[in-house]
């Protein structure tokens, strides 16, 4: 392609001065370190330090701020407690707050997460690699949030491991206890030193602290160290997690219901500390939540994320070629279905079909894991037939060696195609660069990736490749380039791809201030660049993004202002909404955004935005808002509503999504949450509705309700589809 090597050239030239920036540097902050204090006894978790092993803890205070000014004094002062026994790490924490009845304690329901509660974060590297690790959030309610680190700066909060503690609050701020068992770990018990830090999060001051962290971000690569680990035991290593699910559903047009009960069970074993094999058989999903409702008026597919826990299991181990990823301080104005367009392995692709049906899976297994500087994945899963197809069995297999030291080479293979009765397969090669020692705690990362599919009756144009260079940075500079080239029959049966026949070059420059002066605390100005050719160079897409104006102030409102530069081509014509058809041609359309959202901490929040201008030859309106009432801990109900009014040459419409949550929290382990969804392209409108207890992580028992609904009349008129009532009920035996 013509543009090619232009832009291979500037992607080698910003490698080559990044590095050369990098050569030799190392972070300027000082390693901390503590010691675990060995005990016979664990402490009893409720909240109160009161228990006698407290009293043989190691003790650090010397907490800094991350944000708004890193390594400044803390407003507030903190006091961190660190035993172990045999069998669990345990933090104890004391946060002082001269102002207590305002700390912000309105997020009750467990297993999300929300901005507006003070909070703290427990961050650890177990193999002490400074590559991975694991990082538990939990806030002043003891709600538990808990996530991995992907490639030492990614971060994959959807991740489920089981770990205990509790809160409270008193006259002199707030206290947590916390129990992390080393049976939820994968660790080495012969390596006596760990990677560790803390954190705390207050929002009404939007305030980061921590102990240890580079360029405002904690991450595996500054962790301070845990010594006193060694001959930490996981025990037998055996979790056993049987569960039952009762369920009726109705077919409403079809008059037809059908009632089962279906056992299901999962095992985990350590085979060894750091490798975690899996079973799973007759895998059951039905407590996950709904996915949100989209509407598309691009050519091209979107893309929602994984949600079940089976596969959010070790999900880190099959990420390739630093494809896609979500992190706060590098956010995009690039559609995240471009992001993450050429992943050779997308796990919502088994399970589901490819109408977002679910497809039973009647057994599967998975070994994942770290061995001897190895990252280990393989997974093997039979699934039912479903429409069209019949029953697949599908495979995944994903090595990676430690290189350097923060880099990594490896290989991919999957094998199968959920949606075809086809043979499909995909070899895959990547090589990821990272540096975390560049000046003032900066990053560079860097990956180069080579895929070649192979479909059944296809014999030619099935490969795909990239490259990239990025430096994230949560403060100054931060810029990325990437290349990525899917050749017309490329796909990933069990991949996730938007569009083929295309080269894909996006280029992101910004900055970001934190003023010492001023209504607002951090501010970011950049630019987005994409140009999508076709592989006979052609342009298909093209996007700049000036991102003027994003600003967030010290009680954490925000705001933004955005001016968007487009250009498609149409080979052929493109049906936007139904009887609308933008002919074939090349349109350049302007358009803007703003946005602006009020602090998260109050009983009332909102959130608003407003996008319009040009579109393809015509113009569009598009705002949209979200409010939110809390009036106390208990109950958060949340309208949100969003318009597109489309007006062109061929045809106006108006589409119009709409989302109602309503939500009753008796207790941090006890709530009811519904959800209502309504789109007028489907004219459906869908309710899901989910009485969940967790008495204990590991413990659970669900009791969930959906119905689907269809305006056929269009005139709001709704006609029962479907219907399903389910309870489930799993328990974790850990030996």
């Amino acid at each position: 392609m013509s543009f090619v090597p232009d832009k291979f050239g500037y992607i080698a030239i910003a490698v080559v001065l990044a590095a050369g920036s990098a050569y030799g540097q190392i972070s300027d902050q000082q390693e901390k370190r503590i010691d675990a204090v060995l005990v016979a006894d664990a402490p009893v978790l409720d909240g109160v330090l009161d228990d006698d092993v407290w009293a043989s803890a190691a003790v650090f205070t010397d907490l800094h701020q991350i944000a708004p000014v890193e390594f400044d004094p803390p407003s507030e002062k903190a006091k961190i407690h660190v035993i172990r026994t045999k069998d669990a790490l345990y933090v104890g924490v004391r946060f002082f707050d001269r102002e207590p009845e305002k700390i912000n304690d309105l997020h009750l329901m467990q297993g999300g997460y929300d901005f507006g509660t003070d909070s703290m974060q427990l961050f650890l590297d177990p193999l002490n690699q400074g590559r991975s690790g694991y990082a538990f959030d939990l806030n002043v309610n003891a709600i538990r949030t808990q996530g991995l680190f992907d490639n030492v700066t990614n971060q994959n909060w959807a991740w489920q491991g089981i770990w205990h503690a509790e809160t409270t609050i008193d006259d002199e701020g707030w206290v947590a206890e916390i129990e992390i068992p080393f049976k939820t770990l994968a660790f080495d018990p012969s390596n006596d030193e760990w990677g560790l830090t803390v954190g705390r999060f207050t929002p009404r001051t939007n305030q980061w602290d921590g102990w240890s962290s580079s360029n405002r971000d904690m991450n595996p690569g500054n962790f301070g160290k845990l010594g006193g680990m060694e001959g930490a035991e996981t025990g037998v290593g055996l979790d056993i997690v049987p569960s039952a699910t009762v369920s009726q559903s109705h077919d409403f047009e079809a008059d037809q219901s059908s009632d089962s009960v279906e056992p299901a069970i999962d095992i985990f074993y350590k085979v060894t500390p750091t490798l975690t094999a899996s079973f799973t058989a007759n895998t059951d999903f039905s407590g996950t939540s709904v996915d949100e409702r989209k509407i598309n008026l691009t050519r091209f597919g979107l893309f929602y994320s994984e949600k079940r826990k089976f596969f959010l299991q070790d999900t880190e181990i099959f990420s390739f070629g630093g494809i896609g990823g979500m992190r706060w301080i590098d956010s995009s104005t690039i559609s995240r279905a471009e992001r993450e367009s050429g992943q050779p392995f997308f796990s919502r692709r088994i399970g589901l079909s490819s109408e977002g049906e679910t497809v039973p899976i009647n057994y599967g297994g998975k070994l994942t894991g770290r061995l001897r500087g190895w990252d280990i994945g393989l997974m093997g899963i039979t699934q039912e037939a479903s429409a069209n197809v019949g029953k697949s069995d599908l495979f995944v297999a994903r090595f990676a060696r430690n290189i350097l030291s923060e880099s990594s080479v490896g290989a991919i293979f999957t094998s199968g195609d959920p949606n075809s009765d086809l043979d499909n397969t995909l070899a895959g090669i990547d090589f990821r660069y990272l540096n975390t020692k560049l000046p003032n705690g900066g990053t560079l990362q860097g990956a180069l990736w080579y895929q070649q599919s192979d479909s059944e009756g296809v014999d030619d144009d099935q490969a795909a490749y990239g490259v990239s260079i990025k430096v994230p940075s949560s403060a100054g500079l931060r810029y990325g380039l990437s290349y990525k080239e899917f050749q017309e029959n490329y796909y990933p049966a069990l991949g996730f791809v938007n569009r083929t026949n295309v080269g894909d070059f996006t280029a992101e420059l910004g900055y970001t201030w934190y003023p010492a002066k001023g209504p607002f605390q951090r501010t970011f100005s950049g630019i987005d660049y994409q140009r999508i050719e076709t592989l006979d160079d052609k342009l298909q897409s093209q996007l700049i993004s000036i991102r003027a104006f994003e600003g967030s102030t010290s009680s954490g409102q925000n705001y933004g202002l955005q001016y968007l530069l487009n250009a498609e081509v149409l080979e052929t014509p493109f049906e936007i909404s139904e009887g609308v058809i933008i002919p074939a041609g090349e349109y350049n359309f302007n358009s803007y955004c703003a946005n602006a959202s009020s602090a998260p901490t109050g009983n009332y929040t909102f959130q608003a935005y407003y996008c319009g201008g040009e579109f393809f030859d015509g113009n569009m309106s598009a705002p949209g808002a979200t409010v939110a009432w809390r009036p106390s801990k208990h109950f958060n109900f949340s309208l949100s509503y969003g318009v597109n009014d489309i007006d062109l040459p061929q045809g106006s419409f108006i589409t119009r999504l709409a989302t109602l949550n309503a939500d009753i929290i008796f207790s941090n382990t006890l709530y009811w949450a519904n959800i209502v969804q309504y789109d007028n392209v489907t004219y459906g409108l869908g309710l899901n509705s989910i009485l969940r207890w967790i008495p204990r992580a590991g413990r659970e028992m669900v009791f969930v309700m959906n119905r689907e609904f269809v305006d056929y009349t269009r005139d709001q008129n709704f006609t029962s589809v479907t219907g399903d009532t389910t309870f489930k009920f799993s328990y974790t035996f850990r030996f």
